[in-house]
C-alpha cells in the first residue's frame, strides 16, 4: 500500500458567489509516479448555478489540468533556476511539483479543494473511485 493525496476539482462559475460543483479529482501517488486528473462536467448542474456559464471554458481548464499532470503544459518548466526566499535554487519538472502547482489555492472558475489523503494498491482505480463517489 502506497500513501496518496487528492484535490477535487471545484467549477465556480460565480467566484463572488462561492457556490461551486465538483468537476473533477487529481490524484498524486509519489511511491507510484503517479499524477492523473479524471473529470466530468454536469451542464445543467453547472447551469443551475450560472445560466451563461462558458462550457467550453471549463472544458478547456480541464485539458489544461491533464497537460499539467502529463508534464505537457510547459516544455520548458524544468529548465533553469526560480528565485525563493532562500535564494535561487534548480527548478525541476517532476509529479510532486506539477501536483504541488495544481493544489495551490486560486481564486479562478477552476479550483483545487482541500488536500486530503490515504492509502492505496493501485493509484488508478482509486482515483476512478474517487471520481464516481465525489463528482459524478
Amino acid at each position: 500500500m502506497s500513501p496518496y493525496q487528492y484535490v477535487v476539482v471545484r467549477c465556480v462559475p460565480r467566484v463572488e458567489r462561492e457556490e461551486f460543483v465538483n468537476v473533477g479529482v487529481v490524484l498524486h501517488c509519489p511511491d507510484a509516479d503517479f499524477l492523473d486528473v479524471r473529470s466530468a462536467v454536469d451542464p445543467v448542474r453547472l447551469r443551475a448555478l450560472h445560466a451563461e456559464v462558458d462550457l467550453a471554458a471549463v472544458e478547456a481548464g480541464l485539458v489544461a489540468i491533464a497537460k499539467v499532470c502529463r508534464g505537457e503544459a510547459h516544455t520548458d518548466f524544468g529548465v533553469g533556476t526560480r528565485a525563493t526566499a532562500y535564494g535561487n535554487r534548480e527548478a525541476k519538472d517532476d509529479a510532486s511539483t506539477r501536483f504541488g502547482f495544481l493544489k495551490a489555492p486560486r481564486s479562478t472558475v477552476l479550483q483545487p479543494g482541500p488536500v486530503h489523503g490515504g492509502v492505496t494498491a493501485d493509484p488508478a482505480r482509486t482515483l476512478e473511485r474517487l471520481l464516481e463517489t465525489l463528482v459524478r
